[in-house]
C-alpha cells in the first residue's frame, strides 16, 4: 500500500512592541484568502529550509518595514485538515527597533494598540489566542 505524502507547512507570527508597551496589528486586504478585513499580526509562512528566527524577522521587515530585536517564541497553534495537510503556527514577541511603519500590498492599515484595544478588534480565533496568551511586560 502507497503513503499519501502529508504537506506539513509551519507559519509564524509576531507580537511586535513599542516601547511605549503598545504592539502592531496590521489589517488584512479585502482580497486576502483566509479572514479578509480582518486585525491581524505580521508573520508568513517559512520558506524551505529556513531558520524560524530569521524567517521571522523577515516576515516582519516584508510586512512592515520594521527591524526588530530578538525575537521569542511563546505559543504553538496547530491544525490538520487531515489527512494531507496540516499548519503549526508559532507565536513571537519582540520589540521593534525602527518604529516608522510602512505596511506591503498585504494590508490595508495598521495601528499600535494595547491588547484590551486588540481585543475589540475582529479578528481571528487563532490571532486572539495570541494576544491573550502574550505576556505583556
Amino acid at each position: 500500500m502507497q503513503q499519501e505524502q502529508v504537506n506539513m507547512e509551519v507559519a509564524q507570527k509576531a507580537i511586535v512592541f513599542r516601547d511605549d508597551g503598545k504592539f502592531l496589528t496590521v489589517q488584512r486586504g479585502k482580497t486576502a484568502p483566509t479572514n479578509p478585513g480582518a486585525w491581524d499580526l505580521p508573520g508568513g509562512v517559512l520558506e524551505s529550509e529556513e531558520d524560524p528566527v530569521s524567517g521571522i524577522i523577515r516576515e516582519i521587515k516584508e510586512e512592515t518595514g520594521l527591524t526588530v530585536s530578538e525575537p521569542k517564541p511563546f505559543d504553538v497553534y496547530g491544525r490538520g485538515n487531515y489527512p494531507l495537510s496540516s499548519r503549526m503556527t508559532i507565536a513571537y514577541h519582540c520589540r521593534a527597533i525602527s518604529t516608522e511603519v510602512t505596511i506591503s500590498w498585504e494590508h490595508t492599515d495598521f495601528k499600535w494598540v494595547t491588547k484590551d484595544e486588540f481585543l475589540k478588534l475582529p479578528a481571528s480565533p487563532k490571532i486572539t489566542r495570541f494576544v491573550k496568551n502574550c505576556v505583556i511586560n
